[in-house]
């Protein structure tokens, strides 16, 4: 027989993204689009047999930090490791474009404090082949494993525009604001899909400063917003703590009133905090209502708790800022182990009065009731009596004593995990809640950030295992349910609108999975970055292959040869008939 398509995925469990239920069926591919689903007659030059296992779209990842791997790097991991095919940049107003040479530094200070990116590693890694975002699109417009897409940052378009004023947080001039909508006019046309900011306290660069767009006002955000309309297109991205949370009304309309204006999709990061851990209703609360009036908003949710690791390879943990730690954290883990161990430097240690913190998550490390030992594997849904305050307790023992004793028992990697947020109870059942919202998508899982801290780019492996196969402490969701919330929900979200779903026409992004066996590998510590720099990774099992644009990315976790990723430019429409047609 002829060789009609160019890949078949035979007899698979199709989940094709829509929450419809699984049925068994072919998926034929031509170039980098689906051609067929269901039986598929003629054969392909490559065919896959899924027999047994799930057949989906690709992941849409729509918050991440990629930003500088995508200059220095082809491959977008961790997140490729887990299914997802396109990711989306630029989250929360850091970026690096666009930039004037004189402030590239601060542009990187505050990548450094804000996303836990080193300076050092951002100093080699950044070619700095563009001043303009345009420039920047250009300079990323290559072949990589997944497909990417990106937002326009707030902060880097204020330094931009406003310099040390941006710093300082002055109001923007009537001049200021119309360059800045000449800026976000042409990122529009370059291909951005929107405009990220950021208005949080916790966001601050390395030296302390806190990111610039913290104070921008309701007519800055209305003046980007109105120039992305005229573009007849773009999200508004804006992480806020609703002014420490002081104000969440009146937080929350001003944000609404802008998109309401101008007809804009506001994306909403929305986490759960440990000291109020009620708030996240209140802002659902107002979300739902403003969608009821027909108010484009999306909360973006972590679906289980954000976890810190700590360990002594990594950022921080309990005891970085003590002292006498301090005097040795320069040297290699082991090295440093060896030197802890010795009973008067425990000693020492234990009993030193830690510095203040300059960087906001440092405030987190002896938050010994949220704080668990790692363990293989991971435990995302512990129990109260596993804390490390806890089994101190049981054991006659200080924490601070307890989790000492941990990092020297693991010194080449992660010892022990704080989950700071989504887990102010000791339950998922809140992010279960939220993942029923109509109006709530998967996210925040900040892949190509917090490399020290933070391995969250992993949440869609834990869809697959926890919330749709392994809870045991309260509701699941169906697999069609957790496929759509990571596919066709978040593609929507992102206007991306030719791809998330397994139908005639649509990208060819899709994964082939072994639901029995998919299991999140316990995070090591890597050293692959520019000068050396060391990031968390966290690679899964059960992913039997990652299909981008029509090419074979990924074979049971490992890379092909295939670099099949692209830049996606803007919004990107459903399949017409004729494409459709074509496709087929």
């Amino acid at each position: 027989m002829a060789e009609q398509w160019d890949l078949v995925i035979r007899n698979g469990s199709i989940v094709d993204g829509s929450g419809a239920p699984a049925f068994i069926g072919d998926v034929a591919i031509s170039g980098d689009r689906i051609a067929q689903v269901g039986t598929v007659v003629g054969s392909g030059r490559e065919e896959i047999d899924a027999t047994d296992m799930l057949v989906t779209p690709g992941f849409v990842d729509i918050h991440t930090h990629y930003d500088g791997q995508l200059v220095w790097a082809d491959r977008l991991t961790p997140s490729a490791y887990h299914g997802v095919t396109t990711v989306l940049a630029g989250n929360c107003g850091v970026g690096f474009a666009p930039c004037r040479a004189e402030d590239r530094d601060r542009l990187i200070k505050l990548m450094e404090g804000v996303e836990d990116i080193p300076g050092i590693v951002l100093a080699e890694g950044l070619t700095w082949e563009w001043e303009s975002y345009p420039e920047y699109l250009d300079a990323i417009d290559r072949p990589h494993d997944i497909n990417f897409a990106t937002y326009l940052p707030h902060s880097a378009v204020r330094v931009y525009v406003m310099g040390e004023r941006a710093a300082a947080g002055e109001t923007a001039t009537p001049a200021d604001l119309a360059k800045m909508a000449d800026i976000t006019r042409d990122a529009m046309r370059a291909g951005a899909l929107g405009f990220s900011s950021s208005r949080t306290l916790f966001h601050k660069s390395t030296t302390g400063d806190q990111i610039p767009t913290l104070d921008a006002g309701e007519l800055e955000l209305l003046t980007v917003a109105q120039a992305m309309q005229s573009e007849g297109d773009g999200i508004l991205q804006v992480a806020t703590d609703y002014k420490t949370y002081s104000d969440v009304p009146g937080e929350f309309a001003m944000l609404r009133r802008v998109v309401e204006t101008t007809d804009r999709l506001l994306a909403l990061p929305l986490t759960q905090g440990q000291s109020r851990p009620d708030t996240w209703r209140e802002i659902l609360g107002l979300v739902g209502e403003a969608n009821a009036d027909g108010v484009k908003i999306t909360a973006q949710i972590l679906p289980r708790g954000i976890g810190m690791m700590y360990g002594l390879p990594l950022t921080m943990h309990p005891f970085t800022l003590c002292p006498s730690y301090q005097a040795i954290r320069h040297l290699p883990a082991r090295d440093q182990a060896d030197i802890m161990r010795d009973p008067d430097m425990k000693a020492r240690i234990l009993a030193e009065i830690p510095n203040d913190p300059t960087m906001p998550l440092l405030a987190f490390v002896r938050e010994f009731g949220n704080m668990f030992e790692l363990t293989d594997p991971i435990d995302y849904e512990p129990t109260a009596d596993r804390s490390i305050a806890a089994r101190a307790a049981a054991a006659g023992v200080e924490p601070e004593d307890l989790a000492y004793d941990l990092l020297l028992d693991h010194p080449d990697g992660p010892a022990l995990f704080l989950l700071f947020a989504n887990y102010a109870n000791g339950s998922l059942d809140p992010s279960l809640e939220q993942l029923r919202h109509p109006n709530v998508v998967p996210g925040l899982g900040d892949g190509g950030a917090h490399y020290g801290v933070i391995c969250d780019a992993s949440y869609s492996t834990f869809m697959l295992s926890h919330w749709s196969r392994d809870r045991s402490r309260g509701d699941k969701l169906s697999v069609p349910q957790a496929i759509h919330a990571m596919t066709q929900a978040t593609a929507h979200m992102a206007g991306l609108l030719d791809r998330g779903l397994l139908a005639p026409g649509y990208k060819a992004d899709i994964n082939i999975i072994d639901h029995g066996q998919v299991r999140l590998r316990t995070p090591t510590v890597v050293f692959d970055l520019p000068a050396g720099g060391r990031r968390l990774m966290q690679q899964a099992d059960g992913f039997v292959a990652t299909i981008v644009n029509g090419q074979v990315a990924y074979r049971d976790g490992k890379p092909t040869d295939r670099l099949a990723g692209r830049l996606v430019r803007g919004r990107q429409p459903a399949p017409t008939p004729e494409l459709i047609a074509e496709a087929a």
